[in-house]
């Protein structure tokens, strides 16, 4: 057994220790909407007190939990509006949801190919037509318009040939708009002290927001997509 495979057997244990971990200490609790809210005080004091750390420790957290396909990135995408405040939230959210995606599709590619194969194989046809037809412009679409899962995504976009660097850069500049809105949602809900925050204007708006998103998204798509035929023809 050569080296290239002892470091794969390690990798993968590591994943699976850390997976197990997350569901034996029920660490999902701690990516809930109601335990943010509740400590929010806690980390905004935190927060105010230590900056630095406070984002390093919460961008090392995203990016676990988004490598590792975990559940609670949405929790920890509104928890960045309530807590570092909209731009700094969506910077922080951009650069560590990227990175997570990243390694996510690194590990699909390189430790778990043949799993994913297996087991999304089907649905691969039609992402591989897609990059076929459109190139880097369909990983675009989907990252802002989510026709599959975040997860699912980095899963099947690792057997493709598209280049890392290419997926990176892609994916950050598809998933900011959609990060936008989120954290901006969380900043909003960060202000309910009370039930008549619920009705506040920015809230209402907020949810607005990401309810529309997605049919605004997709007709600005379709109307970029339409121009850009005209000019090839």
């Amino acid at each position: 057994m050569n080296f290239k495979h002892i470091r794969k057997i390690i990798i993968v244990l590591v994943v699976i220790a850390l997976i197990i971990a997350f569901k034996t200490f029920q660490l999902g609790d701690y990516l809930s909407l109601s335990y943010v809210k509740e400590s929010q005080k806690h980390f905004t004091m935190l927060y105010e007190e230590n900056s630095l750390k406070v984002i390093s420790l919460y961008m090392a957290v995203y990016i676990l939990v988004t490598s590792l396909s975990l559940p609670g990135a949405v929790v920890l995408g509104l928890a960045a509006g309530s807590l570092f405040g909209l731009l700094t939230g969506a910077f922080v959210v951009s650069f560590a949801s990227t990175i997570g995606a990243t390694l996510a599709c690194a590990v699909s590619r390189f430790i778990l190919r043949d799993w994913v194969q297996k087991k999304f194989g089907d649905r691969l046809k039609t992402v591989n037509a897609g990059i076929e037809k459109e190139g880097a412009f369909y990983l675009f679409t989907l990252r802002l318009i989510p026709v599959f899962p975040f997860w699912l995504i980095n899963m099947i976009m690792g057997l493709t040939k598209m280049p890392l660097k290419t997926y990176y850069w892609v994916s950050q500049a598809g998933m900011l708009p959609g990060t936008l809105v989120f954290v901006n949602a969380g900043k909003e809900m960060a202000k309910i002290d009370s039930v008549s925050g619920i009705l506040s204007p920015g809230l209402i708006f907020s949810f607005v927001l990401l309810g529309l998103f997605p049919l605004a998204a997709k007709k600005m798509l379709a109307f970029f997509n339409h121009r850009r035929k005209r000019t090839a023809a």
